[in-house]
């Protein structure tokens, strides 16, 4: 079986960059190092704040990422939408974010929002990027999401890491469960939210078909004291 990917999340760079002002730390520069570092892809989530990774961002970054590039947000937001059409990432996932919202906690209801994911699925996939839907690990929400037409799902996995210094094996039961019906139904699988150095060998060793984790906000913690090319092979080594 093929490990997965690893995404890199980059919007703590931004962060970074935005709280100094100026062009300190480079995102551009970054997000050529973690390619050449072995990253296999690169994520950002845009917000309508700008708070971390701005707009102009994304269009700059879009000639230089030679790996999946990755473009998380709201498509509730219409700048959102026309930013992704504009620039056509590899992947572009969808995530149910309130406005302010510090970071993603909850997946869709996509149950809820069946018709309207179907035509912003449909909107995407027509323009030729690939979209996967962020959701908890909840099996109709599972459903739904296949027949939005998505062609992945992103499991929010800040529940399994929560439980997994509790009870590890309970922690990862329901997200076996949602990966291997998301594969019956043909969904591929992606994963993100809270992953890191203690717990993503675990969680990439059980989950099945697991294709791709996106990881930002540890991985970036942990650069700080092992250096970026180091942790990112550390994270890839957790993956197999």
């Amino acid at each position: 079986m093929t490990k997965a990917k690893l995404s890199v999340n980059i919007n703590k760079i931004a962060t970074l960059r935005n709280s100094r002002g100026g062009n300190k730390p480079d995102v551009v520069k970054t997000a050529l190092d973690c390619q050449q570092f072995g990253a296999q892809g690169i994520t950002i989530h845009p917000r309508p704040d700008e708070r971390h990774i701005t707009y102009q961002d994304v269009f700059d970054l879009k000639p230089h990422i030679s790996t999946e590039f990755n473009i998380e947000g709201n498509c509730t937001e219409a700048k959102f939408v026309d930013l992704v059409l504009a620039n056509k990432p590899t992947q572009v996932t969808l995530v149910p974010d309130t406005l302010g919202q510090i970071t993603s906690n909850h997946g869709w209801d996509t149950i809820k929002h069946q018709h309207y994911l179907q035509n912003m699925v449909g909107l995407f996939t027509q323009a030729g990027i690939r979209v996967s839907l962020f959701v908890d690990a909840v099996p109709e929400m599972v459903e739904a999401a296949q027949t939005t037409g998505a062609q992945r799902i992103e499991l929010y996995t800040e529940a399994y890491a929560q439980q997994f210094l509790v009870d590890k094996e309970k922690a990862i039961a329901p997200y076996i469960q949602a990966a291997e019906l998301a594969h019956k139904l043909g969904l591929g699988i992606n994963a993100g939210h809270d992953l890191n150095l203690n717990n993503l060998q675990y969680f990439a060793q059980h989950i099945p078909h697991l294709l791709e984790v996106s990881i930002g906000h540890a991985l970036i913690c942990d650069a700080l004291y092992l250096g970026l090319e180091n942790t990112i092979q550390r994270y890839l080594m957790q993956l197999g």
